[in-house]
């Protein structure tokens, strides 16, 4: 008896499991069917990917060195054998916008991880504990999103030096606020549902509770928001660049080629067209992505 009531006990259990998983695929499914339904968002998709696509495997690809310096064709407009013109050193400009893609997604990638690890991990503690540390940490938020992201980013590339992991480190603490906020907030609606009361009975640990339970189930808000936060990161970059505190020379970046380009934005346009062009395409990318996701995670906003 014992033996059959044991058996009817799994047989309800793995049907649960199943039912579940079976819900889980459906959800990615419906997801799916829907990001597909936006055009802007499946096209900025594609777009990403070859983005990331040149920042891995666009060495390459570069017909010149992007540091070579060639006195002979010094400001040479788009022609053949330069596909995107020369700049004042008569370095090949298409060449320099290649490698450009690799450190501006590096940089962009490495500083929204940076800042969502903290982030979440702040986050999770203000939102889940509440009290007195919610409230410390959160005026600690508030005080550095009173600032201006560029400002501050600024400030702490005049304390930190010149450079790119500088750089990295600057635009990851300006962003950190935004990932605590909004895992602050979901989870503080998330902890009074039924199932994290459960794991509380159960004995479950609280980085358990945190980690394994409640943020799984707020992880596309938190995606949503790194898509954005790379485009933001990736402007907040080219914004250093142009004002000679990020990336540093001979290192191509978009923002910095910008920056020693403008004074010849008369004369020689093309030079301040194709990075300014680069940056707007891939910001754009990343932000109708985002929407793109968005819109396919919330039920409201769904394409069917």
């Amino acid at each position: 008896m014992k033996d059959e009531i044991n058996k009817s006990e799994k047989v309800a259990n793995l049907q649960e499991f199943v039912e579940q998983d079976f819900k889980a695929e459906t959800k990615i499914k419906i997801v799916i069917d829907s990001f597909k339904q936006n055009k802007a968002a499946l096209v900025s998709f594609f777009i990403v990917v070859f983005l990331i696509f040149i920042a891995i495997f666009g060495r390459y690809l570069m017909p010149y060195d992007p540091n070579i310096q060639d006195r002979n064709v010094i400001h040479q407009d788009a022609s053949l054998s330069h596909l995107f013109g020369t700049d004042e050193h008569g370095r090949d400009i298409f060449s320099r916008i290649l490698y450009g893609t690799r450190t501006s997604i590096f940089v962009g990638i490495i500083a929204v991880c940076v800042s969502l690890f903290v982030g979440t991990v702040f986050g999770s503690i203000a939102g889940y504990y509440g009290g007195k540390i919610d409230s410390v940490i959160m005026r600690v938020m508030d005080v550095v999103l009173s600032i201006p992201s560029i400002l501050l980013a600024i400030a702490l590339m005049a304390s930190l030096g010149k450079g790119i992991d500088k750089a990295v480190l600057a635009i990851s603490i300006v962003a950190i606020p935004d990932y605590a906020m909004i895992v602050r907030g979901c989870l503080l609606s998330e902890k009074e549902n039924d199932y994290v009361q459960a794991a509380k009975v159960v004995g479950a640990s609280d980085s358990f509770i945190i980690f394994k339970t409640i943020l799984p189930n707020i992880a596309s808000s938190i995606v949503i928001r790194a898509t954005l936060g790379v485009s933001s990161a990736i402007l907040e970059a080219a914004a250093l660049g142009f004002l000679g505190l990020g990336v540093q020379p001979p290192i191509a970046e978009w923002g910095d080629m910008l920056g020693r380009s403008r004074m010849f934005m008369l004369s020689y346009p093309h030079e301040v067209f194709f990075p300014g062009a680069a940056i707007s395409l891939t910001v754009l990318a990343f932000n109708l992505l985002g929407d793109g996701l968005r819109d396919a995670f919330d039920p409201k906003s769904r394409r069917l």
